[in-house]
């Protein structure tokens, strides 16, 4: 990377790439040796579609793939998680700015674009299978390291409940979904919200991002603030079959909250960032929560509290 003297390493996320800042030229330099087709080319892509379509996302600015890197627009170290953790910031007026931006995500109808190899990038569709394999992510690790006994037996019945869940999913994957929509991936910039950590966008499920959102593990919100959340969604979104959408939002925030379980024991054991698993029992509350919403949860519910009492009520 040119210039490496003026370049500051910053805090990553969960994922191996590696930042750094470089304060001369107001960027950040993206560095992926590994998984470089999803860490570079597709960030690249959907930095690209997000920005045709005028949302706030990295322009790329310089890239080297032979030497793993990009450079990107840097947006601040402002979160919108630093923004609500300020308890003297209104949390619903902020909520309410950013299920506006979610509308505007979700009116995306650009499914290809060009990268900066100007090779063609296609969002793939989050097919169920997609989602299986990730909730699939708890039974593999959580419950591998955290059960003792009658560990097959659990996921065999756990594996089943996920399916059964899936084929109750009403809507279609008609809809661009971020797939990490959530306050940490929101920065707060010159009065205007920017999406980063969008690699991993689809096309999927309307309710998934909302999901995201409402029931994000690293930031702590009542219940009373979720439904508000969930109700002003619902308001800006008059189409939507309440019914069927609300019961599609609880089955995607509870598989999503047991891959993060999954992911942050993985992260745990794996890569030695076992300051994830602090946020764990978060993540249980809100499945918890999630689960006394609907009785198709029943049999899962009754599982998971048979194998995990201390977490399921």
């Amino acid at each position: 990377m040119k210039n490496s003297k003026n370049l500051i390493k910053i805090k990553g996320d969960a994922s191996i790439r590696t930042f750094y800042r470089n304060k001369k030229n107001n960027s950040i330099f993206v560095y992926a040796k590994e998984e470089k087709n999803k860490h570079l080319l597709a960030y690249d892509a959907v930095n690209k579609i997000l920005i045709k379509n005028k949302i706030l996302a990295p322009n790329l600015i310089s890239h080297n793939y032979k030497k793993n890197f990009i450079e990107i627009e840097d947006f601040g170290n402002v979160s919108l998680f630093k923004v609500l953790k300020n308890k003297k910031n209104k949390k619903y007026f902020f909520f309410k700015k950013i299920i506006n931006l979610l509308n505007s995500i979700q009116s995306i109808k650009t499914k290809k674009i060009k990268n900066f190899l100007d090779k063609n990038y296609k969002l793939e569709t989050y097919k169920n299978k997609i989602l299986y394999d990730e909730a699939k992510l708890f039974s593999d690790w959580y419950v591998e390291k955290k059960l003792n006994k009658k560990k097959s037996l659990f996921k065999k019945e756990f594996r089943n409940e996920i399916n059964k869940l899936l084929s109750k999913l009403n809507n279609k994957n008609i809809t661009f979904v971020h797939r990490d929509f959530h306050v940490s991936n929101l920065m707060y910039f010159n009065n205007q919200i920017a999406l980063i950590d969008n690699q991993d966008a689809l096309i999927g499920n309307k309710a998934y991002d909302l999901a995201s959102l409402i029931d994000d593990v690293r930031l702590k919100t009542n219940n009373r603030l979720k439904d508000k959340i969930f109700t002003y969604y619902i308001r800006t979104n008059k189409k939507i079959n309440l019914i069927n959408f609300k019961k599609d939002f609880e089955i995607l925030s509870i598989l999503r909250n047991l891959k993060i379980i999954g992911i942050f024991t993985r992260l745990a054991y794996r890569e030695n960032k076992k300051k994830y698993t602090k946020l764990i029992p978060y993540a249980w509350e809100m499945i918890d929560y999630r689960l006394k919403q609907n009785k198709i949860f029943k049999d899962l519910k009754l599982l998971l509290k048979n194998n995990f009492p201390e977490f399921i009520n």
